[in-house]
């Protein structure tokens, strides 16, 4: 009983937890609002400088601290950059078919990508704007130049927002790439190389496997080191889909007659 009138008092840790991001979210759009006085180049411009900044930190833990510091600035940006993209009517194209943009971050969104930079769980109901949440925390931890991964469920989610929501990221002056089952290992050399990288928790896990098992140099190998990333359909991949391993079968490439 008193649990009860407790929760309804405080409220549940999840409100707790919302309640306390939101003077974070108050920063982020007063700092937008004064970002929309920017030039483009003065805008895109904060992207090389947190760029140059973060790289002269010497290790991961001294960067993450720094990303925390600079998170209101930066997710202004984004929100200010994809304000600017709707007022223009920016017109483009994802899987060969004409879009319009015409998304700005709204408050719920901000407080999902505060979480996902934390390395928590966001759980949010369909036409929330998953696809555009993931913007902020991944622009965000790109700019340490170890790069940043969105895990999706098929190629062709994969492919889909990366050519949407690199949009975005392509104005703000980051790379994006994209994984899909039938690309060469030197094309997924070069998307893997880029400051954000789209595709699938299965191809993902290929690679790894190629690169830990089969590669014999580092030439020959497709992947970087592991910065960050965020899973789609968390539950799905981590849980459902878990439970299918990931297997690599090939003709032997040394002699096996002496186990004949």
């Amino acid at each position: 009983m008193v649990g009860w009138i407790l929760k309804k008092i405080l409220g549940s840790k999840n409100q707790r937890e919302i309640r306390r991001m939101a003077p974070i979210v108050r920063q982020i759009n007063e700092l937008e609002g004064t970002f929309q006085n920017f030039s483009d180049d003065e805008l895109c411009g904060l992207t090389a400088i947190w760029k140059e900044d973060l790289a002269k930190l010497p290790t991961p833990e001294e960067q993450w601290k720094r990303l925390d510091e600079i998170l209101p600035e930066a997710f202004a940006v984004v929100k200010n950059a994809a304000r600017r993209l709707t007022d223009r009517g920016h017109t483009f194209t994802v899987c060969d078919q004409p879009m319009k943009w015409e998304m700005v971050h709204f408050d719920v969104q901000l407080i999902g990508g505060i979480v996902l930079h934390r390395g928590k769980i966001s759980e949010m109901a369909t036409g929330e704007g998953k696809t555009l949440v993931a913007t902020l925390p991944l622009y965000l931890n790109a700019l340490t130049g170890r790069g940043a991964h969105l895990v999706t469920v098929n190629d062709y989610l994969a492919r889909r927002d990366a050519e949407w929501m690199g949009q975005l990221y392509s104005f703000l002056g980051l790379t994006v790439g994209c994984i899909q089952h039938d690309q060469e290992p030197s094309v997924r050399r070069q998307q893997y190389a880029c400051d954000i990288t789209y595709g699938t928790n299965s191809e993902f896990g290929f690679d790894y496997l190629r690169d830990n098992g089969m590669a014999t140099t580092r030439e020959q190998q497709v992947q970087r080191g592991y910065n960050y990333a965020i899973v789609d359909e968390v539950d799905s991949i981590l849980i459902d889909e878990a439970r299918t391993p990931l297997i690599i079968s090939g003709p032997a490439t040394i002699s096996t007659h002496q186990y004949d």
